[in-house]
Parts: structure tokens; C-alpha cells; sequence
């Protein structure tokens, strides 16, 4: 079919290009119309001019339609190895959507199971309540804020907070008193009244603490580009103008103020909570976070516990286990505490493992109604502890969670009913509002 459009396509091609000529003809000349013979029985008799469209279209239409495309195998194979690629890649897919939900499902039945949702802390300059691990970005926030108000107190809580090396602190402070001291005591001396920045004292004792540049700039020094003696290049300097005798005053105060300043430090936020009475209240189940241990330790500790049995069974002496005891307490940063109450109720807070016992004594007695009213506190083991032992938290045992009895002092209550008087109330109405049950 094909052949046939082909001869059809060179006929048409050879009528359209005209008579012929000789090579020796004169191509001025104009040539004569030849008109085509139609006798002999050879002679083919050309196509009709409707067949010659017809033919041009149908070869048209075959030259611009595509052939189909032959697949080799190896297209075949790498098709299939797509396909199969494909189709476990969706598999991964869903297998992994399908851990994910259950690994969510597990955290959150977790943090449900949790006694405390974890360990937080307050901002002493703004009241927020923080995570552990954004406490130290909020204080800096918030005292660099304080820049706006009061460039003297944010620029002592800068040194005292940013720097943790307490020693570098007091160096720095100790120099810029220094300052202070010869300055006020010559106040007419402009030698005093110039730091040169490059002096090696105070790139060694000053520059390197944080906030002891802001300070000296509270206190009215300023940059200032002098020349040097001998030297082409001029020196940067902080340079403090001339001082009125109020001003020497307001200096001295303002020294005081960085002698006297202290880090500021977030708040450990007791999350205190009521819960109603329960069988569970001796189960404590503890975020990471009241553990000084990493994820492996805490797989080993598991393990230690589940061998203490043993352990107890063999002989040790008093020496071996009160080193055990000092060593394990080490581990926990934390505690929790719950305080049964003559009604069953118990009371719950957050407290540093190294907190002494009258920090706890003064929770429990904030959470009150009659908290002016003596108590007593006892430990597991019917141990009576007493507000006046300043002792830590972990010395007694008490970490990283136990739950321990409140009781009325009895002679005290005994006192209050001789006198006909009421039992005393219990905890404060605003928290038995939020008041829990124990899962």
C-alpha cells in the first residue's frame, strides 16, 4: 500500500515539474506546452486530480502517525522492576503509617499513665510556666527585655546568670569595683576614667564575662576611638565623662547593686494536685525527667531493681549498704510526694531531690485551710519526720517518689475538742476545684 501512494507521490512530483529540456537549449526561449499522447496499449493513463488529493492526504496521514513503540526485554524487566519498586514502596508506606500510629497510640497511653506529666518551672520575671529545656532561653529573653527599663539591674542579672563559671564572676566584679573605687576617689583623674579595650587585664578578667561591658556602659562609660603613644593606629576605649558629686553617689549604688546581685534562676513549679482516695496511691509512674540517668541507665536500673531481692539477701555490712544508698540517691534529680490525708485525699508535688524537709513541710502547710495548726508527717516505714531536721529529701529516702501520712499533732487536737472546738479544715477550696482520681 505503502509502494502504491509512493509512485502516486513521483507522479504527481513529475507532472507538476513541467516539460523537459535539452542541455543545448536556449533557456530564453519559451517552451512549448506538451500535450500527453493518449494512444498505445503501454501507457499507463495518470490518476484523476480528485485520486491525486486523495493519494497526498492518506500519505500524509501515514508519514505523521507514530509507529508503535517495540518493546526489547530489557524494557519489558525494567518496566516489571518499576512496577514491583512501586509497589513496595507503597507497602513501606503503609506498614510505617501503620507504626507510627501504633507508636503514638503507646505515648500517649504512656503520658496518660504518668503520675506527673513531667517537670516544669517558673520564670521569676515573667510568671511563665516552662519545660526544663526552655527554661534557660526565657530568662535570657526576659532579661534582656529588662534593658528597656532598667539597664543597671538587667546588665548585673546578665553576669550573674549568663556566666557559669562563678569565679570568672566574682574576678570581674571585683575589677570593675576596682574601677568604681579610683574613679570616685579621683574623680578630676581622666587616667581612671579610660579603659583601654586591648589592656590585658581586662580581656582576661572583664571582656570574656558576659554583661560586665552593658554594666560599664550603665554607668555612663562609652566607646571612644584615641590615639596611642607611640603607635600610628588609634586604640578603642571606654571613656566616662566628668562626674557631679550625685553622680559618684549613684555610681557607688550602682556598684553595690553588682556586688550584691544573684543568678536568676526559674523556679522549680511544685504542680500541686489533689487526687481522691485510691489503692493506687502508693504507684508512681515517672517521666524521664526525675532521673539523672540516660535511656540505657535507666534499661539497667530496671534490671538492678528486679534483682534487688537477691541482692538483700546477701550479708552486708552497715558501711556497704549506706554507700549504696548514697550512690543510688545520686541518680534522681527529682521526687514526687504524695501526702495522705485524714480523709483519704492525697496531696501531690514536684520537689528536688536535695530539697530539705522543711521546704516540704512548708508545701503541705501552704495547701491548708488551718495550716497554722502543727502536723506531722510520716515516712514509709512508720518513720516520723521532723520539720526542724534539715535534712535532704533523698537522705531520708524519699526519692525519687514515696507516699507519706499527715496526721494533727494529737495533743493539740486533743486541746481543740477539750474546748469543744472543731476538727481543723483540711486543703484549700481552690485546689479540691481541680481534684483528680488515679488511674
Amino acid at each position: 500500500m505503502k509502494k502504491f501512494f509512493d509512485d502516486i507521490k513521483k507522479d504527481i512530483k513529475f507532472k507538476s515539474a513541467g516539460p523537459g529540456k535539452k542541455l543545448t537549449e536556449d533557456t530564453s526561449t519559451k517552451p512549448e506546452k506538451v500535450q500527453s499522447s493518449s494512444s498505445g496499449k503501454n501507457n499507463r493513463h495518470a490518476p484523476s486530480e480528485g485520486a491525486q488529493m486523495a493519494g497526498a492526504a492518506a500519505l500524509a496521514r501515514i508519514e505523521q502517525h507514530q509507529r508503535p513503540k517495540v518493546h526489547t526485554s530489557q524494557d519489558a524487566i525494567r518496566n516489571q522492576v518499576k512496577r514491583e519498586l512501586q509497589a513496595e514502596a507503597a507497602a513501606q508506606a503503609e506498614k510505617e503509617k501503620v507504626h507510627t500510629t501504633e507508636e503514638t497510640q503507646m505515648l500517649v497511653k504512656d503520658l496518660t499513665n504518668l503520675s506527673v506529666s513531667g517537670v516544669y518551672f517558673t520564670c521569676p520575671l515573667t510568671g511563665a510556666t516552662l519545660t526544663k529545656s526552655r527554661r534557660e532561653v526565657h530568662i535570657k529573653e526576659a532579661i534582656l527585655m529588662r534593658f528597656e527599663e532598667d539597664a543597671v539591674e538587667a546588665s548585673v542579672m546578665m553576669i550573674h546568670t549568663f556566666n557559669k563559671d562563678k569565679e570568672k564572676v566574682k574576678a570581674a566584679v571585683d575589677i570593675i569595683s576596682k574601677y568604681v573605687e579610683n574613679i570616685c576617689k579621683n574623680p578630676s583623674e581622666e587616667k581612671y576614667r579610660k579603659i583601654k579595650l586591648s589592656n590585658r587585664v581586662f580581656q582576661e578578667k572583664v571582656c570574656c564575662v558576659e554583661g560586665s561591658r552593658e554594666f560599664l556602659q550603665s554607668l555612663g562609660f562609652t566607646s571612644v576611638m584615641l590615639p596611642v603613644e607611640s603607635q600610628e593606629e588609634e586604640e578603642e576605649f571606654l571613656v566616662l565623662p566628668v562626674q557631679s558629686p550625685d553622680d559618684l553617689e549613684l555610681m557607688k549604688e550602682r556598684r553595690d547593686r553588682l556586688q550584691r546581685g544573684e543568678a536568676v534562676r526559674a523556679q522549680l513549679d511544685r504542680q500541686a494536685q489533689v487526687f481522691r482516695p485510691s489503692p493506687n496511691a502508693q504507684r508512681f509512674e515517672l517521666p524521664p525527667e526525675f532521673y539523672n540517668l540516660t535511656a540505657e541507665e535507666l534499661k539497667r536500673e530496671q534490671q538492678q531493681r528486679s534483682d534487688l531481692v537477691e541482692k538483700n539477701a546477701m550479708l552486708r555490712t552497715k558501711a556497704m549498704r549506706e554507700k549504696e544508698e548514697q550512690r543510688a540517691r545520686r541518680k534522681y534529680n527529682y521526687t514526687l510526694l504524695r501526702i495522705r490525708l485524714p480523709d483519704g485525699h492525697l496531696l501531690q508535688g514536684t520537689f528536688y531531690a536535695w530539697d530539705r524537709l522543711p521546704v516540704l513541710f512548708e508545701f503541705v502547710r501552704e495547701s491548708l485551710v488551718d495550716g497554722w495548726q502543727p502536723f506531722e508527717l510520716i515516712a514509709p516505714g512508720s518513720q516520723k519526720i521532723q520539720e526542724s531536721d534539715e535534712v535532704a529529701l533523698a537522705e531520708c529516702n524519699l526519692v525519687p517518689a514515696a507516699l507519706l501520712t499527715f496526721a494533727w499533732d494529737a495533743a493539740v487536737q486533743a486541746d481543740i475538742a477539750a474546748a469543744g472546738g472543731k476538727s481543723p479544715s483540711l486543703l484549700k477550696p481552690e485546689l479540691l476545684e481541680s481534684i483528680q482520681s488515679l488511674s
